[in-house]
């Protein structure tokens, strides 16, 4: 039967992933994809900052299984079922990988993943590598996916690059999402996230320490370097952000699929004084950044 199944042309095969579930056409895809690559061209030919964010996938911290193997001269015991009530604690993953230095950062959260923690990993990194790292820039460029703690309807996310980045550091924060269902071209999944499951595969994440330790030794052919750290902050989920605060956003939609791609500016009436001077965000009075923002002459 095999015989004859193989001279008819059949073999064994798998599913194959063909079939598209984003809710978007193909042509608005490839509109943002050309999009995010010249905006990446553009920014790294200026010095700017381009990183690359998403949250990893959450992970139960204790004597539970991990998918795949690991050289052993005996397999490691480990519990039977993976119950939360029995987990030490739960790590919640947020990376930011820095696209030009090829320089992976993941702050390993102890709560939930909430818009507020991701801003919070993404000014804790400005303040501790990307400002040394790119002295001489005020800008800088985040891809992120569609949904999640930063998605692009989120906006406590928006809020917090305003708050946290925007004005904390005068920065000048672009954002561009990739459209729905298209997160596995997000540069941190191939290039960060698939490397550290690689690292612990079939190695039980029985503390923070081994976590931790497992993603700061995780390296490329490529010269790929991470930092891990652990982040206690505990957060809330359902905080709500009205309209007047959306509307106090010094925010600027790009002509280009403007729910994706935006531009947040430092708000001169209530950004901290820094000792670095940029001409550009000096405005008198709050309607003449209002004007500025809406016209694009920021740009």
């Amino acid at each position: 039967m095999g015989r004859i199944l193989k001279e008819l042309g059949f073999s064994l095969r798998v599913n194959q992933k063909s079939i598209s579930a984003s809710p978007v056409c193909a042509e608005v895809r490839d509109e943002q994809f050309r999009y995010i690559g010249k905006l990446r061209q553009s920014f790294s030919a200026a010095g700017h900052p381009v990183v690359s964010v998403d949250t990893k996938k959450k992970e139960l911290v204790g004597s539970f299984k991990n998918q795949g193997q690991a050289w052993s001269q005996a397999p490691v015991p480990v519990n039977d079922h993976d119950f939360r009530s029995q987990a030490d604690g739960i790590a919640t993953p947020y990376g930011i990988y820095d696209v030009g230095a090829n320089r992976g950062s993941v702050y390993v959260g102890i709560s939930s993943d909430t818009p507020e923690f991701a801003t919070d990993c993404l000014s804790r990194w400005y303040q501790e590598e990307g400002r040394d790292r790119y002295p001489y820039s005020n800008e800088l460029l985040i891809l992120a996916d569609s949904g999640g703690s930063n998605g692009y309807r989120c906006r406590a996310w928006k809020q917090g690059l305003q708050l946290k980045l925007a004005n904390r550091h005068s920065l000048k924060v672009t954002v561009c999402h990739y459209p729905p269902g298209c997160s596995k071209w997000n540069l941190i999944e191939h290039r960060l996230f698939s490397e550290i499951s690689k690292n612990w595969s079939g190695r039980p994440l029985d503390s923070y320490e081994t976590i931790l330790n497992y993603i700061s030794t995780t390296t490329t052919d490529t010269g790929l370097q991470v930092r891990a750290c652990l982040h206690s902050t505990e957060y809330i989920k359902g905080i709500r952000i009205t309209d007047e605060e959306m509307a106090a956003l010094a925010l600027c939609t790009h002509d280009i699929q403007p729910e994706r791609n935006y531009t947040i500016i430092p708000d001169v009436a209530s950004s901290r004084t820094t000792n670095r001077s940029f001409d550009r965000w000096t405005w008198h009075t709050r309607e003449q950044q209002q004007v500025a923002v809406k016209s694009g002459s920021y740009f």
